[in-house]
């Protein structure tokens, strides 16, 4: 069974087809779909630019919609970066630079302060209309520097104190079995294998 996911980013759609097996993800470029539309993430919550996402995918094709956003929640910030995670400290910075910039702002938070988690929303439109939403979380403690090379964006400052590793030092099936999207896409996969 196929879904769309509201993404022209292939690597993107190849791992998550990876977390939703025996589902496959098909990215918008995969099926035509030009560069032309971009959905605002200007929500207030993740499910509500989620679901900016795949709506604007819903105008250019048609079946099960699936679209995510997540984030970077840091307790000693007030829950910051969360939803500008991927602006956080301004546009034209590399992944590299906004981690050293959180880092930085975190340089005199105690070790016993330093509770993070990441958080993935995934939002799903249905052919009939119907809306549904399903979430994932991975708890850990924000590093005091970079470590690893395998992840992406905030991978290389979150510790998971259970695997003894940051997301960074993951290899791709561990993380795709623990990480907040494969929570997330898991919970897609199951009530979509349930329905049909």
């Amino acid at each position: 069974m196929e879904f769309i996911l509201a993404s022209f980013n292939e690597n993107k759609a190849r791992e998550i087809s990876r977390i939703a097996a025996p589902l496959r993800a098909v990215s918008l470029s995969s099926l035509g779909v030009k560069l032309d539309f971009d959905a605002v993430e200007n929500g207030s919550t993740y499910e509500e630019n989620a679901f900016k996402k795949a709506a604007a995918a819903a105008e250019h094709v048609s079946g099960i919609i699936a679209a995510d956003d997540s984030g970077l929640e840091v307790e000693a910030l007030g829950g910051a970066p969360g939803l500008i995670s991927a602006r956080y400290g301004g546009s034209g910075l590399t992944d590299e630079q906004r981690c050293l910039r959180l880092l930085e702002e975190m340089r005199d938070i105690p070790d016993h302060a330093r509770a993070a988690r990441f958080v993935c929303v995934v939002a799903v439109i249905f052919p009939d209309g119907s809306r549904r939403v399903f979430t994932g979380e991975q708890r850990g403690v924000i590093t005091r520097e970079l470590r690893g090379s395998l992840g992406f964006g905030y991978d290389p400052v979150l510790f998971i104190p259970e695997l003894g590793r940051t997301v960074a030092e993951l290899d791709s099936d561990t993380k795709n079995r623990v990480s907040h999207r494969a929570i997330a896409f898991s919970k897609f996969r199951e009530f979509l294998l349930e329905k049909n």
